[in-house]
């Protein structure tokens, strides 16, 4: 059929709409692809997304996160940042994450008190939290702690010679206040002469090593603060026992005579012999995180008493080698054992809760905690070991500020493939002479049919 020179025109401008038809669509689908973006994990369990917990987590923040991670030059460590940050910006793209080298940067490091490489700080709405594990769990949960609103006032008690929240000497605290500070925790002071009853919006009341005796009516202020249900932390020290005797003796707990002494102490090149050593930790909110040693200087052993209406668990207990020394610590000591001394292992700290339900009182979630070192939590010694992340934990605890969210562990299915002797030998076998063996077999047959023909 012979094409008229009309026909030939309309199929010339035919194929030219084509082309830029073709070309569009594949701007737009370009267009689109940058606009938009799919994925599907196809792994065992998922492992390369985030749980449904986190997601509906990060659907609920409003406002940017800014996440900094303090990480050396280290391209497998920053690429495992990397990777954990994707999961969450697919799902919330407003967190934005940068690097910075603490070698390069010392000190903007020891401001934000980093200690372990690849540390992340995360700011959220004001507040600050820092993790130093890379996974899910740990990251999520600090997204969940910083989107919490609700103002936490945690008043320490003053008037009798206590460690002051704001005060920089060295037996004072204001850097673990400060670091109560970045959890989205306001401290305060309280002297009830001044102010003759404890504010209904302080969530915890801290007790922290008085120096002097507290007078009737602070005793009964702080006994009816109690027998609310209302969460307590006693800070004390050795050989102040009868500054906090009322108080002891209303939760039933006892300070043992003399100072908790620790042989151990030797052994990691501290001379004090008062300096104890908690290396265990009990799975309990508080501690089951732990896995550093804390230390606390010149300690008093506590005791429960048998009549006390508080559940008790300890939580820290010094190491087999400690005792309670009686006499002047000075010289060569040693237990004696016709003395009130205690052979350790020596328990520092308690938390408390009640046995008994009281009338229109939830005290089933009362949490009390006597600790027998107020040093630990001090501007001097924060710092050593396991002690701020104790400390923080503990006031979390008291607060509870335990809400944390259940992140499943995603594991790879068992896809090993376990063969015993007999099989090793028939598969050696058979890959090394039964398979050759057909293929040559297999070979020599067709090379005979093709010879036939």
């Amino acid at each position: 059929m012979k094409i008229s020179r009309k026909i030939h025109h309309f199929i010339r401008l035919q194929n030219i709409a084509f082309t830029f038809l073709f070309i569009g669509v594949f701007a737009l689908l370009a267009w689109l692809s940058s606009q938009y973006s799919a994925q599907s994990d196809w792994t065992a369990n998922s492992r390369n997304s985030l749980s449904e917990p986190s997601v509906q987590l990060l659907q609920q923040l409003e406002q940017n996160v800014d996440i900094t991670a303090y990480a050396t030059e280290n391209e497998l460590l920053r690429q495992q940042i990397s990777q954990l940050l994707e999961k969450y910006t697919r799902h919330k793209p407003d967190i934005s994450l940068s690097f910075v080298n603490p070698d390069m940067r010392p000190d903007q490091a020891r401001e934000e008190g980093i200690t372990n490489d690849g540390e992340l700080v995360i700011r959220y709405n004001g507040r600050r939290e820092s993790i130093s594990r890379l996974n899910e769990q740990a990251l999520t949960n600090a997204l969940q702690r910083l989107s919490q609103s609700e103002q936490r006032w945690v008043a320490f008690l003053a008037g009798h010679g206590e460690r002051k929240p704001d005060g920089d000497a060295n037996f004072d605290f204001a850097i673990f206040s400060k670091e109560l500070k970045n959890k989205g925790i306001n401290s305060q002071t309280l002297n009830l002469i001044n102010t003759p009853s404890i504010p209904k919006n302080t969530s915890l009341l801290v007790i922290a090593d008085p120096k002097s005796v507290l007078l009737a009516g602070e005793i009964q202020l702080i006994n009816d603060y109690i027998n609310q249900g209302r969460p307590l932390l006693l800070l004390t020290e050795p050989g102040q026992a009868s500054y906090v005797q009322e108080i002891t003796a209303q939760l039933g707990v006892s300070l043992l005579p003399g100072t908790v002494v620790d042989a151990t102490t030797q052994l990691f090149g501290i001379d004090d012999p008062t300096f104890a050593l908690v290396t265990q930790y009990p799975d309990h909110l508080a501690t089951r995180h732990l896995q550093t040693m804390s230390l606390f200087p010149g300690a008093n052993g506590l005791a429960i008493n048998t009549d006390s209406n508080y559940m008790a668990t300890a939580l820290l207990s010094t190491l087999d080698r400690s005792w309670t020394e009686t006499g002047n610590i000075e010289g060569n000591i040693q237990f004696d054992s016709n003395t009130d001394e205690q052979q350790g292992p020596i328990a520092i700290a308690y938390a408390l809760s009640n046995k008994q339900p009281m009338d229109d009182i939830d005290v089933a979630s009362q949490r009390i905690a006597v600790i027998g070192d107020a040093d630990f939590l001090s501007n001097a010694f924060l710092g050593n070991g396991a002690n701020l992340d104790l400390g923080l934990s503990l006031i979390q605890w008291l607060n509870h500020d335990d809400s944390l969210i259940d992140i499943p562990a995603k594991t790879a299915s068992d896809i090993a493939l376990e063969i015993n002797p007999t099989w090793s030998i028939i598969f050696g076998l058979g890959f090394l002479f039964l398979l050759p063996l057909v293929f040559i077999v297999t070979g020599i047959v067709i090379w005979l049919k093709r010879k036939k023909r």
